[in-house]
């Protein structure tokens, strides 16, 4: 069975970014013995399609628009997401649901679950999140793991742990081996 774990989001809005850290922790932190690949969504939208169409199980980590509280969990799987209008309140959300209405219709589609937290803010420009959603992080990777246990997918935590702060940093601080468009070990003559 081939998994995909997408974290969606965007990570310069604050909470936005929730799923895209979330994916990174299970990447730097797990190791998987069934066919997995985690994949960084951002913002996929159309591309999306791809994983729904080339995989049986798909995982979406994201935030959710829902009136609940702060930290609060959702696993959503695609049937109960085609027609619940109410949860298509940000563009990547609409997106997401967009691209399952359409291979819903197709011949072939994977076993889809968007599981989703309640930000506390998506609009700040900030790389980071704010306290409540630190503190419920580990909820959300508890449901994907979770999700995974559910599926029967094959995973171990590795002995040495990469904390939240230090995925957060990954993504403010992104590293290039090209600088002015050049290998950083080229020197220009």
């Amino acid at each position: 069975m081939r998994t995909a774990i997408v974290g969606a989001g965007t990570v310069i809005y604050q909470d936005e970014g929730v799923g895209v850290y979330a994916a990174k922790y299970l990447e730097e932190n797990f190791t998987f013995l069934d066919d997995v690949t985690l994949v960084d969504g951002g913002v996929l939208g159309f591309q999306l399609m791809t994983y729904y169409q080339e995989y049986d199980k798909v995982i979406i980590l994201d935030t959710i628009t829902m009136k609940d509280e702060v930290g609060s969990i959702y696993n959503l799987p695609s049937e109960e997401l085609l027609g619940l209008g109410s949860y298509k309140q940000t563009a990547h959300e609409v997106e997401i649901i967009e691209m399952l209405e359409i291979c819903s219709l197709l011949e072939r589609m994977a076993e889809v679950n968007i599981i989703g937290i309640i930000p506390k803010d998506i609009e700040t420009v900030n790389i980071g999140l704010t306290n409540e959603m630190k503190a419920a992080f580990h909820k959300l990777v508890n449901a994907a793991t979770a999700e995974l246990d559910k599926s029967g997918i094959k995973y171990k935590r590795n002995s040495s742990t990469v904390e939240l702060e230090d995925i957060i940093q990954i993504y403010a601080n992104p590293q290039s081996e090209f600088k002015n468009g050049y290998p950083t070990n080229y020197q220009i003559q």
